[in-house]
């Protein structure tokens, strides 16, 4: 159901007080104006704490500073007149004996008057004496559609036309945000560019992770990597791609579910933390990294809380990828906390079954065999792949990645064969960690580094596979259980 229709519905149902949570104060008043005035044609007074009522120009100020008064006024209106009474931050003076007594006194009195009376807030704080008369209703933040049309609308006002696609992946980058930072990181792009393009992504991108510095909870990652970036892992690059417009309108409109996300398990070092971020930028989706140590705080109750803010803060910046690394160790020792790990666990499960919000989780783990069973049964995420280590020709494109990258003229140069040959049992990151020593020792030397030094390199560096060999023989054989899907067509 709409807003404007719930709204509306509660006003002809006589619900006397009804409470709204939101950041857009403008945009939820002009609502209701439009709402009531269209639909009931009852009066619409408005009160803040400084400014009072303001009814016209001789009647200014009227309650101001004064919560109680402002309540008061509302009883000098025959009984029989249809009025709706906005009251904003009204919910910081319900510790006030007198003013919590007056608003029950009052809705006990608009069960047979055309009244109600609507608070306006940023977060919900209902004393227990009041909870029996408040309603609470959702005021949501600007929806696809109506992104759309405020953005034809400032196209329109621009004389600009813009390819339907970068229409939509633009309007799919602004869920999340207030019309008024939109308006706002339109009026950049304008002022940066003389025209709203495809650059004008990243200025929506950046204006997200605003919102992110302010909760200590989630970190706003920029993604640059690409998907051709990594060499290898091709089941999973291909299930990636069939899947990178699921957040688009024509998705919705096909009958698609929303993807819910991933789990990858695999050895370290082999690009799972870079999956998540190639995935943020192919998609071009905000990427926020979920810092796992921060939910757990010191209060009693404190941790439950913030996984919900993490929850809220991620749909409210949705679409949007979720990297949660190492969740492994993150729910894996629950002893010694009173419960509070099973409690948060818990809740972040319901939300994985439950989502309807367009959150693509990406969630990697080292060892699948410390993770409780319920969070890797099929539900809670789309796929779960396996990242081994590279094989002969993955090796291959990994040298010829990273070499193209730090040497884009010579890299053909480099004896790839040979070196891919001499790393096997190498992850992705020991390969690269021998061509940063290799050219240590060219710069040392003062010349350029060789196939050679890359060699020795090689020879230098004792694998992970080499350190603990029967964990990752264990982790390799379970991949070929048929019990997971792997990531790369080669093994």
């Amino acid at each position: 159901m709409k807003f404007s229709d719930e709204f509306i519905l509660l006003l002809k149902a006589r619900y006397p007080l009804i409470y709204i949570s939101t950041q857009e104060e403008d945009r939820l008043e002009y609502i209701i104006r439009k709402s009531v005035q269209n639909v009931l044609s009852r009066g619409i007074f408005t009160w803040d704490f400084v400014d009072g009522y303001n009814i016209n120009k001789i009647n200014q100020g009227i309650a101001k500073r004064n919560p109680l008064q402002a309540l008061e006024f509302i009883e000098t209106f025959a009984p029989e007149t249809p009025n709706v009474f906005i009251l904003k931050d009204f919910q910081k003076f319900f510790a006030d004996i007198g003013i919590s007594r007056k608003l029950k006194n009052l809705t006990r009195s608009f069960k047979i008057q055309p009244k109600t009376i609507i608070i306006l807030t940023t977060n919900i704080v209902i004393p227990d004496e009041l909870r029996d008369c408040i309603t609470i209703i959702k005021f949501q933040l600007p929806q696809l559609y109506e992104i759309k049309k405020e953005l034809q609308k400032v196209l329109n006002s621009l004389n600009q036309k813009i390819d339907n696609q970068i229409l939509e992946v633009l309007s799919q980058a602004c869920q999340g945000l207030s019309f008024e930072r939109i308006r706002r990181v339109l009026s950049k792009a304008i002022a940066t560019f003389k025209k709203i393009d495809e650059r004008t992504i990243t200025l929506v991108l950046n204006e997200k992770s605003q919102l992110i510095l302010q909760t200590e909870i989630l970190e706003f990652w920029p993604a640059t990597e690409k998907l051709e970036d990594i060499g290898g892992l091709e089941n999973l690059k291909d299930w990636l791609k069939k899947r990178s417009n699921s957040f688009s309108e024509k998705a919705f409109n096909y009958g698609l579910p929303i993807p819910r996300g991933l789990l990858l398990v695999g050895i370290q070092g082999t690009g799972k933390s870079l999956i998540a971020k190639s995935i943020a930028h192919e998609w071009k989706l905000p990427l926020l990294k979920l810092d796992v140590g921060k939910l757990f705080a010191g209060i009693v109750g404190e941790s439950e809380l913030r996984i919900r803010q993490m929850i809220e803060i991620a749909e409210a910046l949705s679409p949007c990828i979720l990297w949660i690394d190492e969740i492994d160790k993150a729910f894996k020792d629950s002893k010694g906390d009173s419960g509070t790990t099973n409690r948060v666990f818990s809740t972040f499960l319901i939300w994985l079954s439950e989502k309807k919000s367009s959150v693509f989780i990406v969630a990697t783990a080292n060892d699948i065999s410390t993770l409780p069973l319920e969070i890797i049964r099929k539900g809670r995420f789309d796929e779960i792949f396996f990242i081994g280590l590279p094989t002969f020709e993955e090796r291959k494109i990994i040298f010829k990645i990273h070499l193209s990258l730090l040497r884009p003229e010579t890299w053909k140069f480099y004896n790839i064969n040979l070196l891919s040959e001499k790393t096997e049992n190498f992850s992705g990151a020991e390969i690269r960690q021998s061509i940063i020593e290799a050219m240590h020792l060219g710069f040392y030397e003062k010349r350029e580094f060789t196939t050679t030094d890359i060699f020795f390199s090689i020879q230098q560096i004792i694998p992970l596979a080499q350190v603990d060999p029967e964990k990752i023989e264990k982790l390799q054989n379970w991949s070929l259980s048929g019990k997971i899907r792997l990531a790369s067509k080669l093994l």
